[in-house]
């Protein structure tokens, strides 16, 4: 008697937490279909922690989310060899040319974006618009600062990543035609990617200004 009485005890206590425990989340996605801006700055700071690059969304407003990209230079995303042939058929590593290292990191720049804006919607239902401002790290000044111009900024909707063909475009080709704000600077014979004048651009440096590149320098180095 006493083990059937204890074995309904402990079944009322688990359910009861059971209940807790749903009431907990439930709220919670409510929250992210509000858009609680606390909930979903939370959602995806635990979403971004194992990301390539550095990522971290700064700001909730509405339906749209800012986020920051933190991307390494070129020379350590790019390796300077490639496997190729020779005329003869033998594998051989040939060194990456200026344009083809300039358009490699372009893509990389890019699939970086793309991959942290479908994360977000991914972890947000509620959010609807992203807007990413990619910063590369320079590493430190001698002051010890951190260095990280910036590199991109763009804005992407939910819907406009309706219905593309992931494994056939390649990301420069998605974010051109995904994006309806996008600003890049490139520069010289090989187009590289080059830092943006944000002399104009106050809400940009608003965003940059929000963020703790400390943290986001040493995830990056991470």
């Amino acid at each position: 008697m006493w083990a059937d009485a204890e074995a309904t005890r402990q079944w009322a206590v688990l359910k009861n937490q059971q209940a807790q425990w749903q009431q907990a989340l439930d709220q919670q996605w409510r929250a992210l279909l509000s858009n609680d801006p606390s909930t979903v700055l939370q959602a995806l700071a635990v979403a971004f922690e194992d990301n390539e690059a550095a990522s971290a969304a700064v700001g909730v407003a509405g339906d749209e989310v800012s986020l920051v990209v933190v991307v390494p230079t070129a020379s350590r995303a790019i390796p300077e060899q490639m496997p190729g042939r020779t005329a003869a058929g033998n594998l051989s590593l040939r060194k990456i040319t200026q344009s083809d290292r300039a358009d490699f990191f372009k893509q990389f720049v890019c699939g970086q974006i793309l991959v942290t804006v479908r994360e977000a919607f991914a972890v947000a239902p509620g959010i609807q618009r992203a807007r990413v401002i990619v910063l590369r790290n320079d590493g430190r000044d001698p002051y010890g600062r951190p260095t990280m111009p910036c590199l991109a900024a763009v804005s992407v909707t939910r819907r406009a990543l309706d219905g593309v063909r992931w494994h056939e475009a390649d990301a420069i080709d998605i974010l051109n035609a995904a994006a309806h704000e996008k600003l890049m600077n490139q520069k010289g014979r090989s187009k590289d990617l080059s830092p943006l004048d944000l002399s104009s651009e106050p809400e940009i440096t608003a965003l940059i200004d929000a963020v703790d590149l400390d943290d986001l320098s040493t995830d990056a180095s991470n």
